[in-house]
Order: structure tokens, then C-alpha cells, then sequence
């Protein structure tokens, strides 16, 4: 499933197409994605986009009336096409723009979501009220994920994929993360010390942070807004590679489930 990374190169390649356009029109085809699309979303037509954003992964496209709150689900993507070229299978929603283009959400599984936030409401949406910071603000550091985990006996990896924890931080990138950090996955949340956290914190910023440059993770589903796929595939050292050779020691790389996720590392570099 697209993971902060991929949200985050969705919106970078999105908005230059995006802001400053008129909707001239808001099309939507399939009204039940993971929760029925609000007929607010028509509100935002004849009105500019004043900016994209991005919290956690829903991406917001804000007008004066509200915002159209978009979440890619599993299998969601988005990509911004002529106005007049056909629409395709699973193409549920599409936003004319002034220009002649169109922002198109493609979603084959139908788990994303398009929500709606008014502009005279002061409260988040529900699942926006309990976020923690973003990983890559200097709000995300290691003395909150040190006091948070005092006494908690979950393991770090599912510790640090708590969005009331911190959002973003996905199944690949807590993989990856915690393999660079040298952090056992297993190992319980509340038994990792103060300076592990801080070396925890400084890698989850650089393999997000690198994630994005590379245009995120292509495993099955996601590509780019111009059909490109990501490449920090390329950049894996643990995730989806159980049974292999590790890039460092030469060990094998184990798999274990841990809070439902397939959890992969490395037993001799991770302690």
C-alpha cells in the first residue's frame, strides 16, 4: 500500500498541475469507496485550488469552501491526464481543471477514500484528531519516543507505526529503519534507551527523506503521477528479502510477523 513516501511524491507531482487551476468540474463515478464521497466535494466547483498539502496520507486539495481530503487506499493513484481522454476502469473520481486537464483517482480495491473538510469547521476529521507529529518535522524526536515508550512492552517496530506515535512510518520504512539503526525489531518499546531512539529518529528521517527523492517504493501498485514507478525498491536491505544475504554481515535475513506485518531483519546486526 502507498506509504507516506509515495503520498507525499503523489502531491509533489500533482501540484504544479494543480495550484492556482479553477475546478470547473467535479466528476465522481463511484460514490462508494471506503466511505460514501460527501456531495460537499461539489462545492469546491467554479473556485480555485489554493494549495496542496499533506497530513500523515491524506493529501488536501483546499479551495475557499473546504478541502477535498484523498487517501490512496491499498491499491489507489492519482494522476493528472487531458481532460478529454477516456476515463478508465476504476477511474472513480475525476476534477476538471480550468486548464483542459483533469486530476484522476484510480483505485481498483476501492479501500481509499475521498472526505470532505469544510472551511468554517475547526474540527479535524476523525481520523486526523489523534496524529502524531510528522517524521520529518523537528517535532519527531527521539526524547518523544523515548518518553512515550517508557513501560511499554509492544514491540518497537509496531511502536513506531503507532500514528499517534509518530505518522508515516510504514511496514517498508520501519523495516529499513530499524535495520540501519541496529535495533531488533522484536525488542520491546520500552527497553530501548535514549540514544538508540536518537539513532532510531535520525535514520527514519533519512529513509524517508530518501524514499522520496528516489519517487518512493514500487512493490505492486504504486506509480508515480506520470506512470513512472519508484525506485528506492533498488535501496531495500531488509524488506522482502527473507532468505537472503545481508548487505552488511553476510548473515541471513529473518522474517517474522509482528502486529500482523511481515517483519524482516537481520539477527547478527540487529540487537
Amino acid at each position: 500500500m502507498p506509504e507516506l513516501p509515495e503520498v507525499e511524491v503523489t502531491r509533489l507531482g500533482i501540484s504544479p498541475y494543480l495550484l492556482n487551476q479553477t475546478i470547473t468540474k467535479v466528476l465522481v463515478h463511484q460514490r462508494q469507496l471506503r466511505w460514501l464521497v460527501p456531495e460537499q466535494v461539489h462545492l469546491t466547483e467554479g473556485l480555485p485550488i489554493l494549495n496542496v498539502s499533506r497530513r500523515a496520507k491524506y493529501l488536501f486539495i483546499h479551495t475557499r469552501a473546504g478541502d477535498i481530503v484523498l487517501h490512496l487506499g491499498m491499491s489507489g493513484k492519482m494522476r493528472v491526464v487531458d481532460k478529454d481522454l477516456p476515463r478508465l476502469k476504476h477511474d472513480h473520481i475525476e476534477i476538471a481543471l480550468g486548464s483542459g486537464k483533469k486530476l484522476v483517482l484510480n483505485d481498483p480495491r476501492r479501500f481509499g477514500s475521498c472526505l470532505w473538510q469544510d472551511a468554517n469547521d475547526n474540527h479535524p476529521l476523525p481520523m486526523l484528531g489523534n496524529l502524531g507529529p510528522e517524521p520529518l518535522t523537528d517535532e519527531f524526536d527521539a526524547t518523544r519516543l523515548y518518553q512515550m515508550s517508557r513501560n511499554r512492552k509492544a514491540a518497537v517496530k509496531s511502536f513506531i507505526m503507532d500514528n499517534a506515535v509518530v505518522v508515516g512510518v510504514g511496514n517498508i520504512y520501519a523495516n529499513e529503519s530499524l535495520f540501519n539503526a541496529k535495533i531488533d525489531p522484536r525488542r520491546a518499546a520500552g527497553r530501548v534507551s535514549l540514544k538508540r531512539y536518537a539513532l532510531l529518529t535520525e535514520h527514519i528521517k533519512l529513509v524517508l527523506a530518501n524514499a522520496i527523492e528516489q519517487g518512493g517504493t514500487t512493490l505492486k501498485d504504486f506509480a508515480q503521477p506520470d506512470g513512472s514507478t519508484g525506485y528506492f525498491s533498488q535501496h531495500l536491505h531488509v524488506y522482502g528479502r527473507a532468505g537472503d544475504e545481508c548487505d552488511v554481515c553476510s548473515g541471513v535475513i529473518s522474517s517474522k510477523v509482528i502486529g500482523q506485518r511481515n517483519t524482516f531483519y537481520c539477527r547478527q546486526c540487529q540487537k
